[in-house]
């Protein structure tokens, strides 16, 4: 499985690099939104986790570039992770096109679970098992 982690934190990226390694999944790193984008169109990922607040562009705004795509790298799987704690934060994420969000600091259980949630859905949504 290959993963783009678009974080601006580098301590942030090291401790989800870590978790992914115990996993054998390849992670891919961009310290923007801008950075993040660019990879997606340079290379293809199983999955994005991206975080909200970054310099320049956030991570609401980086969720509606990448579906609003017009090829198949739409609807690669989005899992948002932030620090950020406002009430209807989930609500937002959701309907900007994530799939699932997990509040930082995260776990590696809640992680693998949340991807493992993912993973085990069809093209329409629906769950494989």
């Amino acid at each position: 499985m290959n993963v783009l982690f678009i974080e601006d934190d580098r301590m942030n990226r090291r401790v989800v690099r870590d978790m992914l390694d115990v996993a054998g999944v390849t992670m891919m790193e961009a310290e923007s939104a801008e950075d993040g984008l660019q990879a997606i169109d340079a290379q293809d990922f199983d999955m994005l986790l991206i975080d909200l607040r970054m310099p320049g562009m956030d991570g609401i705004t980086a969720i509606g570039h990448v579906r609003a795509r017009a090829d198949g790298k739409a609807a690669v799987p989005i899992i948002v992770i932030t620090a950020d704690t406002a009430l209807d934060l989930r609500e937002r994420c959701i309907a900007a096109g994530a799939d699932e969000v997990l509040f930082k600091p995260v776990a590696m259980d809640a992680l693998f679970e949340a991807m493992g949630r993912i993973l085990a859905r069809d093209a329409d949504g629906g769950m494989l098992v």
